[in-house]
């Protein structure tokens, strides 16, 4: 069960003294990964070298930000955007998407100040894009709101899939039009739309940012600086890499859960408890959504199914009677596997 997480803003007095970490929200009664509830102040991390804490809005790489475009104020943008206000209010963030409802409920919250259905407005004078939309139309967006980038403009994205994405940036923001630097944030849930939008979203989670060797070495640094200023954790990993890593913890995963509800008979699927629904509550996500990264991804998917299959065809053989104890060796491995996974996810989310 998930709780709504309780928000105090601490307000600061420009030029004042601000101590390090600065504790933005508390967390009351939100299930941790343990399943226990998790009480205690989260600080947000060392803002030093990424926030201007006077005028309390962000400065990355040296430069300051005073606009960011967010396209696609859903889950994730409108997350980016109540985190954002936290740790820098003196931003101006502006939202685009194509349902005026959805940019309504995102000004309603405070996730954003302005909205704009044009890609081209929303992009105009952004010291920082984010690109929050599904990945399938990446591509196009890329193409219009490109005309609007300062030369100095950082581009960055939330994408699940990166060798398409980044080729696709990298093709459209030519120099003079933009940086682009890709980025995936591991941070969600099955659940989709703004009214899900919570300003701790991204506060201890890790984001993958994916470098090519056409990458700003600058803008590099901005969008780490700016995953780092709402709490993330920060790796860099190739396009390529991201794709084959990433399929096996979160496409094939995705994949199993909604495989595993499909391959169900009726009077089974009537006896389901608990345990069942916690295994196959990704298969809840948005089918469009998924089916992009699934097939933009399938050469790497794939080949993790190939993979299950042999465990699936390995466990088969432990069933035989006599494999018995190697049966529970091999469960009790897992366990242990998940139970060390566990403890490293709960040691990063405390700090």
């Amino acid at each position: 069960m998930t709780f709504a997480a309780h928000v105090i803003r601490i307000k600061a007095v420009a030029g004042s003294a601000i101590p390090n970490p600065l504790p933005i929200y508390r967390t009351c009664g939100r299930r941790s990964l343990s399943g226990k509830c998790a009480r205690k102040i989260l600080p947000l991390p060392r803002l030093t070298d990424v926030v201007n804490l006077p005028g309390r809005c962000l400065t990355l790489a040296g430069v300051q930000v005073k606009r960011v475009a967010i396209f696609g104020v859903g889950l994730l943008g409108g997350s980016i955007g109540l985190a954002l206000r936290a740790v820098a209010p003196g931003c101006q963030i502006v939202g685009y998407g194509h349902r005026q409802s959805t940019l309504d409920h995102a000004r309603g919250i405070g996730a954003i100040d302005q909205s704009f259905t044009s890609p081209t407005a929303a992009a105009e004078g952004a010291d920082l894009v984010i690109l929050c939309t599904p990945v399938a139309i990446f591509p196009s967006l890329l193409q219009q709101l490109a005309p609007a980038l300062s030369a100095k403009a950082v581009v960055t994205d939330v994408g699940s899939t990166k060798r398409s994405v980044v080729r696709a940036a990298e093709a459209v923001l030519t120099p003079g039009r933009g940086a682009f630097v890709g980025s995936h944030p591991m941070a969600g849930s099955e659940k989709r739309g703004v009214e899900f939008a919570r300003t701790d979203l991204f506060q201890g989670a890790r984001c993958i940012v994916t470098p090519s060797d056409r990458t700003d070495a600058a803008a590099l640094q901005a969008v780490e600086g700016f995953w780092r200023s709402l709490g993330m954790n920060v790796v860099r990993l190739s396009p390529e890499e991201h794709d084959r890593l990433v399929c096996d913890v979160s496409h094939l995963p995705h994949a199993v859960a909604a495989a595993l509800v499909a391959m169900q008979q009726d009077p089974a699927l009537a006896l389901a408890g608990k345990g069942f629904l916690d295994t196959t509550r990704i298969a809840g996500g948005d089918g469009s959504l998924w089916r992009d990264i699934l097939q933009d991804n399938r050469d790497n998917l794939a080949a993790s199914l190939k993979r299950f299959s042999a465990t699936l065809a390995e466990l088969v053989e432990l069933l035989e009677p006599d494999q018995a104890q190697a049966l529970a060796n091999w469960l009790d491995a897992a366990g242990e596997r998940r139970a060390k996974l566990l403890a490293e996810k709960l040691k990063e989310l405390d700090g």
